[in-house]
């Protein structure tokens, strides 16, 4: 309780933990009916849907990395994060005004990936400010704030429901743009400019895609593509592997699910409290190994409870990799907050869209148990691509950064 207590001591803290509950909620309130709406009432193919959702994925990728470029060297990231969250709004609201596949592609990928970059722009800002207030344990301050996001996933697909039996599609996509004005506001209204002070010398860029100095992420970005993607298989696979294999029930299923997602957020706050003693390297190396041994159990599976009960396993991964991944990163470029959470942001969006695809061709391919072997395969390079830790990205030059407000 006094470490929780300690983070508020973060200037504006508070205000960072109901913009990403916020987000979170915004986001999964429209998550688990996009497929059904696109298929059912503009009529996509499934493979037109799948299309669909990897642009988009791909223009957030896209809008981050330019964003990244700059965000670090004087770019006010406040008006960053308001211009993040008004686009979402445009981007949800599209979905009311664009019934044509290509007007529809074109104004969501424009629009929600530049509402990408409001996530990572908040995490940046917020290390710089718990920079600012000699916290002395970061990771734990932004593993709290993720596990906030994944909070709310809990709560938007509620909303989501109710808004959808109460008001059809209309009301799911327009209340999901009012919530993100709402955020607009609250950041507009609270969240201070920055003063950026320089000292005598220039502050350096640091270019996310060709400075030297980011080239030491490279094996990490592969290594947390692959983690990610293992959960989007995983995620993907396993309701169908107690379905179709272990003869489990629905309520199996659920159980499943609601124990995996309701560990994972006591984890992530565990883990980020124990960042202070153990480094996030190491945290990320163990995680590996646990997450072999939860794909070694299930392609071992003979009953639904054995799934159920390995999900401890897959909830340390997945609280490991979502909570300490971040401070992972800023631990190797301390000096560029926006290119490590835009790093991190990025690996993310891809390893969903490539777990994604790979869920389904791979239970296609190799079967609902085999596809657990292969997932073993694909967490045992992630492991070997991060047992050489990166050296810290040096900055000789120094930013000074104040709010206004």
């Amino acid at each position: 309780m006094k470490r929780v207590k300690e983070l508020f001591h973060i200037r504006h803290y508070g205000l960072f933990v109901i913009c990403m509950l916020l987000i979170g909620t915004s986001v999964s309130i429209t998550m688990p009916y996009l497929s059904i709406y696109g298929t059912s009432e503009l009529g996509m193919t499934p493979t037109m849907f799948g299309f669909f959702i990897a642009i988009t994925s791909l223009a957030g990728v896209a809008a981050n990395t330019v964003i990244a470029n700059y965000s670090d060297s004087g770019m006010d990231r406040k008006w960053v994060i308001l211009a993040a969250v008004l686009s979402s709004a445009c981007g949800y609201a599209s979905y009311l005004f664009f019934e044509s596949f290509i007007g529809l592609l074109l104004a969501v990928s424009f629009f929600t990936g530049i509402g990408a970059t409001a996530m990572p722009q908040l995490f940046a800002y917020s290390q710089e400010s718990a920079n600012a207030s000699k916290v002395e344990n970061k990771t734990f301050a932004k593993s709290t704030l993720r596990s906030l996001f994944s909070l709310g996933f809990l709560i938007g697909p509620l909303i989501g429901t109710l808004l959808l039996a109460a008001y059809d599609y209309t009301g799911l996509f327009l209340g999901t743009s009012i919530l993100f004005i709402v955020i607009a506001a609250i950041v507009y209204i609270f969240l201070p400019k920055k003063k950026i002070e320089q000292t005598h010398r220039p502050v350096k860029k640091v270019r996310l895609l060709s400075s030297p100095e980011t080239r030491v992420l490279i094996l990490p970005f592969l290594a947390f593509i692959l983690l990610i993607s293992l959960n989007a298989i995983n995620t993907i696979n396993t309701p169908l592997f107690m379905l179709n294999e272990l003869n489990g029930t629905h309520a199996d299923v659920g159980f499943m699910v609601a124990l995996g997602a309701g560990l994972e957020i006591p984890l992530m706050l565990l883990f980020g409290a124990l960042s202070v003693k153990i480094s996030n390297h190491t945290l990320l190396k163990w995680g590996c190994l646990i997450g072999a041994l939860y794909f070694v159990l299930l392609a071992l599976a003979t009953e639904p409870w054995h799934i159920i009960s390995a999900q401890l396993f897959q909830a340390i991964l997945v609280a490991i990799v979502m909570g300490n991944g971040l401070s992972y990163f800023s631990d190797i470029i301390p000096y560029s907050a926006g290119v490590a959470a835009t790093i991190y942001a990025n690996a993310s969006i891809l390893g969903r869209l490539g777990g994604n695809v790979a869920g389904g061709a791979g239970a296609d391919f190799f079967g609902f148990r085999d596809i657990n072997w292969l997932c073993l395969i694909l967490i045992i390079v992630a492991l070997a691509l991060l047992v050489k830790k990166p050296p810290v990205v040096a900055q000789s030059n120094t930013t000074i950064v104040k709010d206004t407000g």
